[in-house]
């Protein structure tokens, strides 16, 4: 018997609906639970075959519990080596080099110092930092975000230096950045599943947040089916090279190109009563599916994680080839 466990908190809706949709139509032999855990031993498999993961970036135990969990061969969903590591400046460079539209984006460090360093800890960081050449680059107004997090926490709208300088006083110790806003005419988030399952999704976030998804396209006909076709080619480039296996990326369309906006959301909405019927449905039935394929496919005991073509690539560039491991010859 394969187990396949959902590892949640608040949620009510999505989990329930998960566990109910794979058991119905998984094979026999697999079965899915809410995961129970009442006890965690270093080195020790967990009893499931794949762990959905839903909660982990709040809580440092489960955090733990899943990274030793996958370890020992259980496929957890999605990485948490990888989730541990990943941050949203890191996401837009890499989209860069992947030729995927972003915002210009430059990278802030924290107003206050972090805890347990002094003034001598950042000899190496030119004070003040080239604020004409950062302006320039990124124009006014702009968006002032934490470079890692997300839920729309701590996220300013600055329209002038004077402005972001009053902000940035309430961030603390965040590391922030500073991106141009793009004006968009229309916004699409998109679901991505197993690196392949892709549910493009019309999206306000200007909305109160239940009324973000009711909203339609403003492109239309030919010029809409283009743009479906580029978004889900982009879609699937950022989440092959970061490895997620349930992520949603969002995009805002200027002038007809889109804007990749942020794409480092491993543990998505999807309450019925944020995300509609539609595509609550979709979710539910195709997160089912991703979970019942990676049950059949995992071996107890392998690396059953999904590492993304960033880390792939690499790992095989590193590996010495047969020549370079042979020992240079001693002479005598």
């Amino acid at each position: 018997m394969k187990k396949i466990g959902i590892l949640f908190g608040m949620e009510d809706t999505f989990p329930w609906a998960f566990i109910e949709q794979v058991n119905k139509t998984a094979p026999k032999g697999i079965i899915a639970e809410a995961v129970q855990i009442d006890k965690v031993e270093q080195g020790v498999p967990t009893d499931y075959a794949v762990i959905i993961d839903r909660i982990s970036q709040d809580v440092p135990f489960y955090r733990a519990y899943l990274k030793n969990a996958a370890l020992c061969g259980t496929a957890v969903i999605n990485n948490p080596f990888w989730w541990s590591a990943d941050e949203k400046f890191f996401n837009n460079c890499l989209a860069v080099k992947l030729g995927v539209p972003v915002p210009k984006t430059v990278l802030l460090p924290s107003r206050e110092r972090p805890t347990d360093t002094t003034e001598k800890s950042f000899r190496n960081l030119v004070n003040p930092l080239d604020w004409g050449y950062i302006f320039n680059q990124i124009g006014f107004p702009a968006y002032m975000k934490p470079h890692a997090g997300g839920g729309w926490k701590s996220v300013y709208r600055v329209d002038n230096p004077d402005d972001l300088w009053q902000k940035h006083a309430e961030t603390g110790q965040l590391v922030m950045l500073l991106q141009e806003e793009i004006q968009f005419t229309d916004y699409y988030r998109c679901y991505c599943l197993n690196g392949k399952y892709v549910h493009i999704m019309p999206y306000e976030p200007r909305n109160p947040h239940h009324l973000r998804y009711a909203t339609q396209p403003k492109t239309q006909g030919e010029e809409h089916k283009k743009l479906m076709a580029t978004i889900t080619d982009y879609v699937l480039k950022l989440n092959h090279a970061l490895g997620y296996d349930f992520n949603t990326v969002e995009f805002a369309i200027r002038d007809g190109i889109p804007y990749a906006i942020d794409f480092c959301n491993p543990a998505p909405d999807a309450d019925i009563h944020s995300v509609g019927q539609t595509n609550y449905d979709w979710i539910v039935e195709n997160a089912a599916k991703m979970a019942i394929e990676r049950a059949i496919a995992q071996k107890d005991g392998k690396d059953n994680c999904t590492w993304g073509t960033f880390v792939g690539n690499a790992a095989v560039a590193n590996i010495p080839t047969a020549s370079e491991k042979k020992a240079p010859t001693k002479k005598k």
